[in-house]
């Protein structure tokens, strides 16, 4: 999957993922809004897409993997650049992935969400409360 997405292919990725798989972007990341996304297309529209309006570059680096039968963590780095602003941000990521027959059934993503919203130029949190997603 992490080759696809190097490469562009979206349509690959995409070919990737369950028909009814559950993708759940970090609390706090500007894109969990819709979280849990539900299907390929669902993913395509409310992660993809949205990420390509807020970075002119985007890529994701990934130093180790833990293969536990169906579920696979993997930890790394995003590489990006924000359009408008030009920030560029290498936070840390964590992933968990569930695979079920050979398709991606869920993805939940960590991240350090406020070097996300920086980048793109989101208003300063700081002092907010902010209600985890039930």
């Amino acid at each position: 999957m992490y080759a696809a997405f190097a490469a562009g292919d979206i349509p690959g990725v995409l070919a990737l993922l369950a028909d009814d798989v559950v993708w759940n972007e970090a609390e706090g990341n500007k894109l969990a809004d819709r979280s849990p996304y539900v299907g390929p297309q669902a993913v395509l529209e409310g992660v993809f897409e949205r990420l390509a309006q807020d970075f002119a570059e985007f890529s994701v680096e990934i130093d180790m993997i833990l293969d536990e039968g169906d579920l696979v963590v993997t930890q790394g780095r995003y590489h990006a650049k924000a359009r408008g602003s030009e920030v560029e941000i290498h936070p840390r990521i964590a992933s968990f992935w569930t695979v079920r027959n050979g398709k991606i059934a869920a993805f939940q993503q960590h991240v350090d969400t406020l070097i996300l919203s920086k980048a793109i130029g989101e208003p300063d949190l700081s002092g907010a409360v902010i209600q985890p997603q039930v």
